[in-house]
């Protein structure tokens, strides 16, 4: 899996282009998230881990808890974004990308982020660890490339979705 960071995606540019990328991943993630209330039972997220994956993409977040990753498997199902295997489903993802407010500028780097972070976990074949790993790759990728929205960025778009 790894599709869930579709709260997450990227773009190339400028300063200003990746702010605006930012933007849009801030969107994503508002969206996305939604579908985490529904989704925490079924995985066995504790409200505690519940609490903990609102801050995201905080600097003290750790993405390790293998319930998180089930929780993401579940709402990336929810909108879509997987194949069977729990594997990101390219195009979909695109879509889903693209449907948010320039959304075009994030969405092929985004896939291409999280395909390269399924890519490293390959081999670890419980679909719910898996998933934590690209999750936590795919959020130091998304920082490091500097499409990580900040967390007022979220808040301020949180209510649209």
């Amino acid at each position: 899996m790894c599709s869930p960071w579709v709260l997450l995606g990227l773009v190339m540019a400028s300063v200003s282009g990746a702010r605006g990328t930012a933007e849009v991943m801030s969107h994503v993630t508002a969206h996305f998230g939604k579908a985490l209330e529904e989704c925490r039972t079924e995985s066995g997220l504790s409200p505690e881990i519940l609490e903990e994956f609102q801050h995201f993409w905080s600097e003290d977040f750790e993405v390790v808890h293998r319930e998180l990753g089930c929780a993401l498997i579940c709402m990336s199902n929810k909108f879509s974004l997987l194949q069977d295997d729990t594997r990101i489903h390219h195009v979909n993802m695109h879509d889903y990308v693209k449907g948010f407010p320039n959304g075009e500028v994030l969405s092929e780097k985004m896939v291409n982020l999280l395909h390269n972070c399924e890519k490293q976990f390959d081999d670890i074949t419980d679909d719910c660890q898996r998933t934590v790993k690209v999750a936590a790759c795919f959020r130091v990728d998304a920082k490091k490339e500097g499409i990580a929205p900040e967390v007022a960025m979220i808040e301020a778009v949180m209510e649209r979705y």
